[in-house]
């Protein structure tokens, strides 16, 4: 049988009462066994009720020696035992205290690290991720027409530029984090990645906002976090079906980096959702392009060499932008069969600083793209800063603004899922006779072998963390199991902005051993690099993005990843 906590300490209490009236006892002695007895009854004569020590019975003739002594006993005894009682309901009430108490938490460590407090209020998560890729260039048939001769007619590269990618592995990624609530209407997040950037002001920090949710539906947060823009981009890189992200969402939204601080408003109904913000870059930090370098393969772009965004520290006013998302869900049959649409637009407008005398400081934007590679992330395709020149010459550019239009598309059935979008970028500005418009776009499919369906974050619009139908062992578990095919182009070439365009056909497969690890390859092959007549907006040639015109690469990469 159990007793609740509130049982027992009612329990002790009686007895405790018990205790206490039997301090003053009445007693009788029988007047023929010469017995005692604490009730009343036939031939039983009242000693008296010992309420002190030593006190002389009320009874005729009863004994004057033998009752105190038993009396003191008897008190002795009670008294002993109302301590006891006395002590067991303290500590029933100091528990009980404790277990109700705030301070306490539970700690899970089933999904990850969480505590909670048992209120409720408070929750922290630790959070984290580890990825590690390798680059393997199976195939780099390189043309010879960018190069130049020298005296004796043998071939030279021009400005020395190297014209092949390398092989290797790194640390894709590697980012720490916390995540919580406090009194369950406001939750935070701040993340942290050790391979972003180049140190300077943000560095590494990703996430790093508070958010109110002022009902299920609705929030507003503040800080750093991720533009409301694109299915692929709000989608986690822990979540995404190839190792990197398409060609268009790469170059015209993550390599610009995407998170920048601001104020955000989200409202998620069931069936659609709606995200907003507006956002700018930190001052003398998360600039989009760096300073007034030129064109080499990694510095000089939104791209450095960790796969980061260079932060410069230049001065003058800050970049900043608004944007929208919508989503719909037209046909949602359940969470294994949906459909997903959605559209995003931005206004961004760009921050370009000049020196007092006129001449180019820093500031700009440049928009490039190494075709899907992930460990040498070369730019084959740039278009070098397009703010270039003396402030308001005739032959100077100043890109001022951008505009970005977006569609996407999911499907899931069951196992199967398709995915697409197109992205728009229009350049305005001096220089520019009419909107420049640089675009891309991509589809691809999914198919799990082993039975599971992708899991959709409703709330989000985005994919999140699967969860195979039996994990990886050694008693017949094989996991989850995923192929994937798909198609990518981009186009950065539009009057006078000349970054290359090119296409590529890929295929990939990835193996979920549980829902917390994930083993990626992918094979990635270049259809077309048209780059032959790429250059800067001021018509400096670009070595880099020549030497890769027509080139014939094929590319395998790997990923395992960790995440928690």
């Amino acid at each position: 049988m159990k007793f609740s906590k509130l049982t027992l300490a009612i329990a002790a209490t009686l007895g405790a009462s018990v205790s206490y009236n039997a301090v003053a006892l009445d007693l009788y002695v029988d007047t023929k066994t010469k017995q005692l007895f604490a009730e009343p009854g036939r031939g039983r004569v009242l000693l008296g009720a010992f309420e002190k020590v030593g006190e002389s019975s009320s009874a005729p003739g009863a004994s004057h020696s033998a009752a105190p002594a038993t009396t003191t006993a008897e008190v002795a005894a009670i008294k002993q035992d109302l301590e006891l009682k006395t002590n067991a309901i303290k500590a029933l009430e100091e528990h009980a205290a404790e277990t109700s108490s705030p301070a306490l938490a539970h700690v899970k460590l089933d999904d990850g690290i969480h505590f909670e407090t048992k209120d409720g209020n408070f929750t922290a998560g630790i959070n984290g991720r580890i990825q590690a890729d390798s680059q393997s260039n199976v195939n780099q048939q390189l043309p010879v027409d960018y190069l130049n001769t020298n005296a004796a007619g043998a071939p030279v590269n021009q400005l020395g530029v190297p014209s092949e990618l390398n092989n290797g592995a790194t640390l894709r990624r590697l980012r720490f984090g916390v995540e919580g609530t406090f009194f369950k209407t406001t939750d935070y997040k701040f993340e942290y990645d050790f391979t972003r950037g180049n140190g300077l002001n943000a560095g590494g920090i990703t996430d790093a906002f508070v958010r109110y949710n002022f009902s299920n539906p609705f929030s507003v947060k503040v800080g750093s976090f991720k533009e409301p823009f694109s299915l692929e981009e709000a989608t986690s890189n822990r979540y995404t079906t190839f190792i990197e992200r398409n060609m268009a969402v790469n170059t015209f939204i993550d390599n610009l980096n995407t998170y920048k601080v601001g104020i955000g408003a989200n409202y998620s109904a069931d069936r659609w959702i709606v995200g907003s913000s507006f956002q700018t870059e930190g001052v003398g930090g998360y600039n989009n392009a760096y300073g007034n370098s030129a064109l080499s393969s990694n510095t000089g772009s939104a791209i450095n060499n960790n796969g980061g965004v260079n932060r410069n520290g230049g001065g003058g006013d800050t970049s900043w932008e608004a944007n929208t998302r919508l989503v719909v869900t037209p046909w949602n049959e359940s969470k294994t069969k949906f459909l997903h649409v959605g559209a995003s637009g931005s206004y961004i407008n760009i921050n370009n600083n000049y020196l007092g005398t006129g001449a180019y400081s820093n500031g700009g934007v440049i928009f490039a793209n190494g075709i899907g590679n992930n460990v040498d992330r070369t730019s084959i395709l740039n278009t070098g800063n397009l703010t270039a020149g003396n402030k308001g010459a005739k032959n100077s550019f100043q890109a001022d603004h951008l505009t970005r239009f977006g569609a996407e598309s999911a499907l899931v059935y069951g196992p199967f899922s398709a995915q697409g979008e197109y992205i728009q970028t229009d350049v305005s500005g001096h220089g520019y006779a009419s909107n420049e418009t640089l675009n891309g776009y991509y589809g691809y499919a999914t198919y799990f072998l082993t039975g599971e369906s992708r899991n959709y974050a409703a709330k989000t619009a985005s994919w999140g963390r699967l969860k195979p139908n039996r994990n990886f062992d050694m008693k017949g578990g094989w996991g989850a199991w995923e192929i994937a095919t798909g198609y990518d182009y981009l186009n950065l070439n539009d009057h006078v902005i000349q970054g290359g365009r090119a296409s590529t056909i890929k295929g990939g497969i990835n193996w979920y051993p549980n829902s917390h690890l994930r083993v990626m390859a992918n094979y990635i092959h270049a259809l077309d690099i048209s780059s032959i007549n790429a250059q800067t907006v001021t018509g400096a040639i670009n070595p880099t993005s020549r030497a890769f015109n027509k080139a014939d690469l094929d590319m395998i990469e790997t990923r395992v990843q960790v995440d928690w």
